[in-house]
């Protein structure tokens, strides 16, 4: 018995400490838990110019923890490397403490042409398979607009069982396969759920993109809860210094959904020293989700 009241005890006093030093904003969404989402990084505009040994030796430097490689930089890991190269690839991000968390590509399957989206189609599955091959976990891709004389409920069909298609191709892989939130009209978080309502297979999932458009029609909250159940591994945000989009309340949201992926900078300023800058925007992030 005076062992379980001393454990007892000792357990009351952690919880009275955690919150003391709980944020009010993430950590009450979490009932005291802390985070577990990650921070990372898409090489988009920063990073485009590294090869592979650059990008881990800047990413460990700055402490960012992931990244997701957008195909056709100059980290030149693209379907045409060879099995060594791709084994190659995968040794470098094992070795080091930076996670290969996926490709971010341009196939899309807006295409009124059908012969166009099964070439998109077909090509997707080389990415999955090359994501496979050098150890990342999924394939970001696009919905990616909308055409005129094409009724739009029949565009955000076809999106979506293009999905469904690669989400069980990507299964077998072991790859999840990411719709980001983008394109004109298509990014409206509406049209991405009607989207996501036509691809039922869980493996296919919603990247978070932070765009403007997400604060359209009834606010964040209300078009973040449209596609919370099925957000993937990733979610896409600008630095989150910008004053023109509420990143706390977005990181309140994801803490609230208990999210536990990849939070990746895909940030779109140019300035003279990134790895100060992804530093800056790490204190950022872990201020906001301390």
């Amino acid at each position: 018995m005076n062992m379980n009241r001393k454990t007892f005890l000792e357990n009351l006093s952690l919880l009275a400490g955690a919150s003391l030093l709980a944020s009010p904003t993430v950590a009450s969404a979490l009932g005291g838990k802390k985070s577990k989402m990650k921070l990372g990084m898409v090489t988009y505009l920063w990073g485009k110019d590294w090869d592979v040994p650059t990008l881990i030796q800047n990413c460990t430097t700055a402490g960012i923890g992931g990244a997701e490689l957008r195909v056709e930089h100059a980290h030149g890991v693209m379907p045409n490397l060879s099995a060594a190269e791709r084994q190659e690839v995968k040794k470098r991000f094992a070795d080091s403490p930076v996670k290969l968390v996926g490709l971010g590509t341009n196939q899309q399957y807006d295409y009124p042409d059908q012969e166009q989206l099964r070439k998109s189609i077909e090509r997707t599955k080389e990415f999955i398979r090359l994501s496979a091959d050098v150890g990342g976990s999924g394939v970001k891709v696009k919905p990616n607009q909308l055409h005129k004389g094409v009724p739009v409920e029949k565009t955000l069909e076809q999106i979506g069982r293009s999905l469904d298609e690669l989400a069980k191709y990507a299964a077998d892989f072991g790859q999840q396969l990411r719709l980001e939130v983008h394109g004109n009209e298509t990014q409206e978080l509406p049209n991405i759920k009607t989207i996501m309502d036509h691809a039922p297979n869980r493996n296919a999932t919603v990247c978070w993109n932070s765009n403007k458009q997400d604060l359209n029609g009834k606010g964040l909250e209300y078009n973040f809860n449209l596609v919370k159940n099925r957000l993937g591994d990733t979610c896409h945000v600008r630095e989150f210094n910008d004053p023109n989009y509420p990143f706390q309340q977005l990181m309140d949201l994801l803490a609230g959904a208990d999210y536990k992926g990849w939070v990746l900078l895909e940030c779109h300023t140019n300035p003279p020293d990134k790895i100060a800058s992804l530093i800056e925007q790490r204190q950022l992030f872990e201020k906001m989700v301390k």
